[in-house]
């Protein structure tokens, strides 16, 4: 089985190897060439000899995409039943928690469960986070007020963290180079078949059931996900190690907290107070210096959950700030496309859902493809390619006829989705295999936080762009008492007869510059992952290869890492 895979090892990787310290990466750059055709003797991956085989596989990829599909459905099915949960528990006026909470629960903890899964192994990392998940759904079914959900989606969200993380960390795993984009494509459909069924199911379950099935509905998913992962997922058995792992409590907390504040910060900045008031003001000022408290911890802990490698290693370095960009550009589709649909276009929320998903369709074909490309000029200058294409498409999007067609927006997402795939996954795939097992855990969680990361402070920044645009456009307007800000705009919009034509359209014409202005922000987004690429990415990625194998495993865990043969 293991000579199997080694034969399979012949695929299109970079002959670059390293040694597995921080500074070996300038020699690896000329060892190879970057997606040419190797000649190593063995198989990347470092899984475990019981998984290699498809068939030995089958019910583990099954897990992880069940896995997968809890943390995916979760923010679409839940929005579309928040007119049933306030009307039944109240709270309007914090119900965004709900998706805050969640959010800031995922995002703070992902360096912390990827550390664990490399110190402790994947699969009690992943058990414990569908646990998590499963029992923070059965709690926000029974919520009795508002407070309570928001407290219990910050519950499901610790195990979302885990969920998200350790499902890509495994994926990497159990799949040679050569496979890997399969594995990703499938869990990208994924991602793109929730985008669409969300939304459907939450509609149903709270307009004919009762708003909590959608939280129950998790329960029998997570449960066969949780049984597939005992009963299938076998990882090597693990050496007894010298001395007792020691787990950075203190650098954990450190990082949840800097998160917590940072995240804090910019999701509620100029929506619950103004960005230059007192609170706004505090809690940058306290996660700056919680944030130079954590480098400080982190320089001194034995097992730093946040390793200084990660940031010191140009490859690593480099895909983190170029995927943290790619988050940020991408608030402008999924966060300002359906507003513009439903106010500009005039569409009800469903097209304006659809006008949105098309996005999911190209994006894993894409993503499937993407490595016909990236093993014939290499990781680095496909994701150039990808990012340079959404470059373009993000900036054709302000030369939309005002009102326009739906088409033509849903055109130009079904373009953004297939240049995305071909950005997104060659970086992932390529980041996960420059480190060896003991460390792909912490790689993977560097990579998704940074993407999170950058998606809340897109949130935040295109948020207050959007603000002050209409709060220029709507400075001489038509009518008098015109709301100023983007949600009391499209709420003014849905009820048109309250406006006079002329109103009407000089909102929609408000939101229209909004969205453009926005969409330049994105396109700038786009700019800055490119710069980090081909500024700080290396032009041949660094590969390791490891032999699959138990023994090879066994010597990974142990802290060495594989070389080229």
């Amino acid at each position: 089985m293991g000579g199997t895979e080694a034969r399979d090892g012949r695929d299109g990787t970079e002959a670059g190897a390293r040694d597995g310290t921080d500074g070996a990466e300038a020699g690896s750059d000329a060892g190879g060439t970057d997606g040419g055709r190797g000649t190593h003797g063995t198989a990347e991956g470092g899984a475990p000899a019981a998984l290699t085989t498809p068939r030995g596989r089958r019910p583990v990829v099954a897990a992880l995409m069940l896995g997968m599909a809890l943390a995916a459905i979760d923010g679409t099915i839940v929005s579309t039943a928040v007119p049933q949960i306030v009307g039944d528990l109240g709270g309007f006026t914090v119900f965004s928690w709900l998706f805050s909470g969640y959010l800031l629960a995922v995002t703070v903890t992902l360096p912390v469960y990827g550390k664990l899964s490399d110190t402790f192994g994947r699969k009690p990392v992943l058990i414990a986070g569908i646990i998590l998940f499963l029992i923070g759904s059965l709690l926000c079914a029974a919520a009795w007020n508002m407070g309570a959900l928001i407290a219990f989606r910050v519950i499901q969200g610790l195990g979302g963290g885990a969920l998200q993380g350790t499902v890509q960390t495994i994926a990497a795993d159990l799949y040679p180079l050569k496979e890997r984009p399969r594995i990703q494509a499938k869990l990208s459909t994924v991602w793109a078949t929730s985008a669409v069924a969300g939304p459907v199911v939450g509609g149903l379950l709270a307009g004919y059931a009762d708003w909590r099935w959608i939280f129950l509905i998790n329960l029998p998913v997570g449960a066969i996900a949780l049984w597939l992962v005992v009963r299938h997922l076998h990882e090597p058995a693990r050496p007894r190690p010298k001395t007792r792992p020691r787990i950075d409590w203190a650098g954990a907390l450190a990082v949840f907290a800097t998160g917590t504040l940072l995240l804090t910060a910019l999701v509620q900045g100029g929506v619950a107070w103004p960005w230059l008031s007192a609170p706004s003001l505090g809690l940058f000022a306290a996660s700056a210096a919680l944030a130079a408290l954590t480098v400080v911890i982190e320089r001194r802990a034995a097992e730093p959950i946040i390793p200084g490698w990660v940031w010191r290693r140009r490859t690593i370095a480099s895909v983190n700030l170029a995927l943290g960009a790619m988050g940020l550009l991408m608030v402008a589709p999924t966060v300002f496309l359906p507003t513009y649909a439903q106010s500009v276009l005039g569409l009800g929320p469903i097209a304006a859902g659809f006008v949105l998903s098309v996005m999911t369709l190209s994006w894993p074909v894409s993503a499937a493809l993407s490595d016909r490309v990236y093993n014939r000029i290499g990781f680095r200058l496909t994701a150039i390619i990808g990012m340079s294409a959404a470059l373009l498409i993000l900036l054709a999007f302000p030369l939309l006829p005002y009102p326009g067609e739906p088409w033509q927006p849903a055109l130009i997402m079904l373009l953004l989705g297939a240049a995305l795939g071909l950005f997104q996954l060659p970086l992932i795939v390529g980041v996960q295999s420059t480190v060896g097992w003991a460390e792909r855990g912490t790689t993977t969680a560097s990579v998704l936080f940074c993407r999170q990361v950058g998606q809340s402070v897109g949130a935040a920044v295109f948020g207050a762009v959007a603000n002050s645009v209409l709060a220029a456009r709507l400075l001489d307007t038509p009518a008098p008492g015109l709301p100023d800000d983007l949600d009391a705009v499209a709420r003014a919009l849905e009820d048109p007869g309250a406006l006079s034509a002329a109103a009407t359209d000089h909102l929609r014409r408000a939101v229209d510059a909004a969205v453009d202005y926005v969409y330049i922000g994105a396109a700038g987004a786009a700019a800055l992952a490119l710069l980090a690429l081909v500024v700080l990415a290396p032009r041949r990625f660094p590969l390791i290869t490891e032999a699959v194998s138990t023994e090879a495993a066994l010597t990974e865990t142990d802290g060495k890492q594989g070389t080229s043969a």
